[in-house]
């Protein structure tokens, strides 16, 4: 039975998957963004950094598993960052960063990129390697300062790309988006389904590979 490894801490793609029918193992990669991106430098395209960190952290997670896992399952790694005014915005990490932030987005439109990386073992070996990004127009609103202040305190903005969410309190400040929210959220449902299909795996033979909730690794 293959098993599917989310190769992320986000609460908000576990979610997408298990609401989509796949509970998934969940292993946290240790990879270091911040250098990784440095190496990449700053004319790498935004689809290409998302790219790259998504590679890396399935790569480190495909190479950590336990060898009953790696016998027969797929590893997902994904990573969302927003494009906005010609540079790339990631996790804001403090109260002043995502307040900065969000006086740049609101009231304007940026594109969130996830990519996403699959890798394919069996017998422990990567048999296949898919790697795609997917982007989507995120339009923000104009809260209030006041808003903001509150939103801000509430300290979801702080460790999510962007600073902001469509699925939790950041939704009320979102007017629209082009293209698919799960991929705002962290995890492009119809683009995963894609490379699922190109390494001949369907959507069905998954949902009956789910662990017991709560599984990690």
């Amino acid at each position: 039975m293959t098993r599917v490894v989310l190769g992320s801490a986000s609460t908000g793609r576990r979610t997408v998957l298990r609401q989509a029918g796949i509970d998934p193992l969940v292993a946290v990669s240790g990879v270091d963004e911040d250098r990784l991106i440095e190496e990449l430098g700053p004319q790498a395209p935004p689809d290409e950094v998302v790219c790259a960190l998504a590679r890396a952290k399935a790569a480190q997670v495909a190479g950590e598993l336990d060898p009953g896992v790696a016998a027969d399952c797929v590893v997902i790694g994904c990573d969302s960052m927003l494009y906005l005014d010609g540079r790339l915005c990631g996790k804001p990490g403090s109260a002043d960063a995502a307040v900065r932030q969000w006086h740049l987005m609101r009231g304007r439109s940026g594109q969130l990129h996830t990519g996403h990386c699959l890798l394919r073992l069996v017998d422990g070996a990567v048999t296949h390697s898919e790697v795609q990004s997917g982007c989507t127009t995120v339009h923000f609103g104009n809260p209030t300062d006041a808003d903001l202040s509150a939103y801000v305190a509430s300290g979801e903005p702080l460790g999510v790309a962007g600073g902001f969410t469509l699925d939790g309190l950041g939704g009320w400040f979102i007017d629209r988006i082009e293209g698919h929210p799960s991929n705002v959220i962290g995890l492009s449902l119809p683009l995963l389904r894609g490379m699922l299909e190109r390494i001949g795996l369907s959507i069905n033979a998954l949902w009956a590979a789910g662990p017991d909730a709560d599984e990690r690794i």
